[in-house]
């Protein structure tokens, strides 16, 4: 029963998002075990190249994409709880099942299944046939992925309808900042956690425990999470606050709201705006959070430890993306903009922070804290834009809807991100034997017969230990992908405004 004796709100949607923070944390963690592993611990295990990760990371990201598309209708139909209690729970299994692939590796290859992780690895090195560890892994490696990438495309989708239950419009982007920045807060903890977790114990342990956090949650979330109507915790005036926006008409809070079909979905340009908005924009985050401890390795040497503290100060920086829930209400409030124009100006700002990343290769030729920083400001920007843009869906859309367009959207940046994690593994490989140079000659013209071949382990340390000048084509490789990285918010906002000019809400 409400407590309706208190004039005053209570403040219960607060925790709410709260719990939203935390999940997408754990959410973002699991997302980076891999990242901050592959190079120091599954390259001398499995004999990966930038291409093997590139593929894995590829093939998540699409799976995700098309996760997304059903997670949403799925949480829509389920309702909030139930289906985040289902998301939350496949990708911690996912998550953990990661710690598991070197020894099925083991067994696939050599029929010894019951093996401790080190022997599993101990086996492996016995194995001479290195392009079925290769191909066996790789392929093992996926299906975990993909374990991961169906439970985790339920988080923004639910995250995004509990915030719609829980605020009105004009408080969605803060309360919807505050839960993403839980995806810095993860990116931000991962390099301070992971890294000495897989040192001292194994990598698989990384994965493990890592993984266990979300069944912690899973409690949290089946005791503290109703419907306001329903929870003992909002009062009356909360409830009103929450529901002050039902006089727009958008709809109303009774069995006759609005239901739209899936294809009617796609009818309205809102629909397209915000998919091609994903679709340029969340590749470029995915980018930054799997490829940049690959970029430290490749470029600046570091292991997974020595770039922990850049990697922390990175995602420090992006925190600052908090501002990306102030601004629209700022131009709301103090502007008098309706929450779609208020929404489009503020991202129309943060679209110009991501252009510092075209110099962020050049510069950082001088010293890595140019490009970590860089990075940061740009992570920020997105982290700011992407809770601008997941809010324009519930501004315009019914909320019975709400999960839907965000899955569709999330298919589109799943795309994208499939796209630019393909993209970079090739190139990088590519551009590693390509547009290396030894001693002033390039490198297949001084060893042709690498030509179709891929390069021995530390090939170029070696080299530069005998004395040779080695330059890294990589750099070049990476200078390109932070290019594209740059530019892709302006095309988004651009395309976005021509496809919806002004603010129409969907009935």
């Amino acid at each position: 029963m409400k407590n309706t004796n208190s004039i005053k709100p209570t403040s219960f949607r607060w925790t709410i998002c709260g719990l939203l923070f935390v999940a997408t944390t754990i959410n973002y963690l699991d997302r980076q075990v891999l990242s901050l592993t592959w190079k120091d611990y599954l390259v001398p295990e499995f004999h990966w190249n930038n291409n093997d990760y590139g593929n894995i990371t590829a093939l998540f990201s699409i799976f995700y994409a098309v996760s997304m598309l059903f997670a949403g209708r799925f949480i829509d139909k389920m309702g909030t709880k139930k289906g985040f209690l289902y998301a939350i729970g496949i990708w911690s299994l996912g998550a953990c099942l990661h710690a598991f692939c070197g020894i099925a590796t083991s067994g696939w290859i050599t029929g010894d299944w019951f093996v401790s992780f080190s022997g599993a690895k101990d086996t492996l090195e016995k194995v001479s046939n290195v392009s079925l560890v290769i191909s066996t892994s790789v392929t093992l490696f996926i299906f975990a992925r993909l374990i991961l990438a169906i439970g985790e495309a339920g988080n923004f989708p639910g995250a995004i309808k509990a915030t719609a239950e829980y605020f009105p419009k004009k408080d969605r982007a803060l309360a919807t900042s505050i839960f993403n920045a839980g995806a810095t807060v993860g990116a931000l903890a991962a390099p301070l956690t992971i890294p000495f977790i897989a040192k001292s114990m194994g990598w698989e342990m990384a994965f493990i425990l890592i993984g266990a956090l979300g069944f912690i949650w899973m409690g949290f979330w089946i005791f503290i999470y109703h419907s306001p109507e329903k929870h003992p915790k909002v009062n009356e005036e909360e409830l009103q606050y929450i529901q002050q926006d039902n006089d727009e008409n958008i709809e109303e809070i009774t069995s006759q709201e609005t239901k739209l079909t899936f294809k009617e979905c796609f009818k309205y340009k809102q629909t397209w705006a915000f998919a091609f908005g994903k679709f340029m924009t969340d590749g470029v985050w995915w980018f930054y959070l799997f490829w940049t401890p690959a970029y430290l390795s490749s470029v600046y040497k570091m292991d997974s430890t020595q770039s922990s503290l850049p990697l922390f100060v990175l995602y420090m920086i992006t925190l600052l993306s908090i501002i990306g829930g102030w601004l629209p209400k700022y131009f709301v409030d103090k502007k008098q903009m309706n929450p779609y124009s208020g929404r489009m100006r503020a991202m129309l700002i943060f679209a110009f922070f991501p252009l510092l990343a075209i110099v962020a290769q050049p510069l950082g030729t001088t010293n890595f804290w140019i490009p970590v920083i860089i990075i940061g400001i740009a992570g920020a920007a997105h982290q700011a834009w992407s809770a601008n843009i997941f809010s324009t869906v519930s501004d315009m859309f019914p909320k019975s809807a709400i999960a839907t367009i965000v899955g569709i959207g999330g298919m589109a940046g799943g795309i994208g991100s499939f796209l630019i994690n393909k993209s970079s593994g090739v190139l990088f490989d590519y551009s590693h034997k390509a547009w290396t140079t030894i001693d002033g000659i390039s490198l297949l013209e001084k060893y042709p017969q690498y030509q179709n071949e891929r390069l021995p382990e530390d090939f170029l340390s070696n080299l530069e230990k005998s004395g040779a000048i080695v330059v890294d084509g990589i750099n070049k490789g990476y200078m390109i992908i932070f290019t594209v990285c740059g530019i892709a918010y302006l095309t988004a906002w651009i395309v976005m405004k021509i496809l919806v000019p002004k603010y129409k809400i969907i009935k």
